[in-house]
């Protein structure tokens, strides 16, 4: 991949990853994991062309100038499973599906606050959620096959579209356990 495609791929992650993370946000909080499939949308209608019937005349448009722009596809009927984790290791993804994004709420608290933490997991949960620095998060993490990452994160506290925080590489964790579905 060039440099100059390399940067086109990361802003369209990017630009992807902030309207899935506003498109939940739409929904409020207290929502279960959700998890898009990435699709380069010039490709998606040169494999399918009704598609340009289905998706609003703007991005048909930008996909035709834009060749690293991305289309978000929600899976619905995820297997059910215990935890997130568990959740990314059962998916895969074909070959048509150039990236992968989930969104996931958590509860953070400082890490002094964590050290605290009771070991038994009821005590540990009514310590976590009574604690008064905790902050309830939404993160949205996107990943490509071809490499970027992108991530965007919101707090409860501060709700609003131009207080999200965001960059490559904000959730580790996350975007190792999402690239793992890719390979």
């Amino acid at each position: 991949m060039t440099d100059a495609t390399s940067v086109a791929a990361q802003l369209a992650l990017a630009e992807a990853v902030r309207e899935i993370e506003r498109h939940v946000a739409t929904g409020g909080w207290d929502g279960p994991a959700r998890v898009f499939a990435l699709v380069r949308t010039a490709s998606a209608l040169a494999a399918e062309p009704g598609l340009a019937d289905q998706l609003p005349a703007d991005v048909v448009a930008r996909a035709g100038v834009e060749p690293q722009h991305l289309t978000s596809i929600e899976q619905e009927g995820l297997p059910a499973a215990e935890d997130l984790e568990e959740l990314l290791g059962g998916i895969t993804w074909p070959s048509t599906v150039d990236g992968a994004a989930v969104t996931v709420e958590r509860v953070v608290l400082p890490p002094a606050a964590e050290e605290a933490m009771p070991a038994d997991p009821d005590e540990a949960l009514a310590y976590l959620m009574g604690h008064p620095d905790r902050q309830d998060v939404r993160i949205a993490v996107g990943v490509l096959r071809d490499g970027p990452a992108w991530c965007a994160v919101r707090t409860r506290a501060n709700d609003a579209d131009d207080a999200v925080g965001e960059g490559s590489d904000v959730v580790p964790g996350l975007v190792e356990a999402l690239r793992s579905t890719l390979e």
